[in-house]
């Protein structure tokens, strides 16, 4: 077991195995390094690199830096993530259940407090570290073990059947449909303008979390789509792009991971018909499962047949630490409390 500032104490080829066993692209060299070029100036990385038989068998990437004269933990990748926690396989795997147990105990630090943020909820991760959940989120998966969509819409309600033949028809009265998946490097960043446009029209121009991080996801959409990662898909209406849904493929599964939409037309028939495209798509391409990723909404709620949910846990070494820790999750509630802790300015 070794910790480094180096993001290259692990080679590319070991680091793509680990992602895919951890199974969400967050968890990819790509994504991480991205994230460190446009957020990591204020902290440093500190890699932790635990092998079992001369192979990796877990990392994990924590930024590092000062607060209240006590070094403060996240894992890298915070905020556009929407899983972290130790690179590796799942819990039932006794070589990556040693090694994150080995490497949060050793953390070179005498004293710290590690938030670890949405790490998924069958991770275990609190039982293998000691680490206290603080929250949980929802975190919804379609799983797509059907022969054809059509036994896959068997398996669902009587209603959901209903709308996911109907929309479309009704759709197509306004003009012919169509659907886009982006596969074209030179269009690129022409269909990304159209992604941060229709998100924009969709919350009626307030600039959200994914438009003020839109230069991270440029900058990982060309590495995604050179990787066959990237989802990007447009729903036409005469020609006329109305609905965006950008999201990715990796390790069998694919997500959706953010959408947008033209406010003329209704959400229930562009948002809901271009996620069962989608969704009817990854079914056919072979995909194991669809996920919705985190938050909890209506509509995900229709198309779920799980939720393993994501969890934050705190986990404090030190009793300067435990102090911090706990005057923070006392004094302004959970998420306030932590959200002033982690305020680095």
């Amino acid at each position: 077991m070794s910790f480094t500032r180096s993001f290259d104490a692990v080679s590319p080829s070991e680091w793509r195995l680990l992602s895919e066993r951890a199974g969400h692209v967050f968890a990819t060299r790509e994504w991480l390094q991205t994230w460190w070029r446009r957020y990591g100036r204020r902290g440093h990385p500190l890699l932790g690199v635990a092998r079992a038989d001369g192979e990796p068998a877990a990392i994990v990437a924590l930024e590092v830096w000062q607060r209240l004269g006590l070094p403060i933990l996240r894992f890298v990748g915070h905020g556009p993530s929407d899983q972290l926690g130790p690179i590796c396989g799942p819990r039932g795997d006794p070589a990556a259940a040693a090694a994150t147990t080995a490497l949060m105990a050793g953390v070179p630090l005498r004293r710290f407090v590690l938030i670890a943020e949405h790490v998924g909820g069958d991770r275990g991760f609190d039982e293998l570290t000691g680490a206290r959940p603080l929250y949980r989120e929802s975190s919804p998966v379609v799983r797509l073990g059907q022969a054809s969509w059509e036994e896959f819409l068997q398996a669902r309600g009587r209603n959901f059947r209903q709308q996911a033949r109907r929309f479309p028809r009704k759709l197509a009265e306004r003009g012919p449909v169509s659907y886009r998946v982006v596969d074209d490097p030179e269009r690129l960043d022409r269909d990304l303008d159209l992604l941060f446009e229709l998100h924009r029209m969709r919350w009626a121009g307030v600039v959200t979390p994914f438009l003020q991080a839109s230069q991270f996801h440029r900058e990982f959409a060309a590495q995604a789509l050179a990787e066959g990662w990237l989802r990007l898909w447009f729903l036409e209406v005469a020609g006329t792009p109305v609905a965006a849904l950008y999201g990715f493929r990796f390790a069998g599964a694919e997500s959706a991971y953010q959408a947008g939409r033209d406010p003329a037309f209704q959400s229930g028939e562009v948002g809901f018909v271009l996620l069962v495209h989608a969704i009817r798509e990854a079914l056919a391409d072979g995909m194991a499962e669809y996920r919705l990723l985190r938050g909890g909404a209506a509509y995900k709620d229709r198309f779920a047949t799980s939720d393993p949910g994501i969890e934050t846990y705190g986990l404090p070494r030190g009793g300067s630490a435990r102090l911090v820790l706990a005057v923070a999750l006392a004094a302004r509630g959970r998420s306030l409390g932590l959200r002033r802790l982690l305020d680095r300015t």
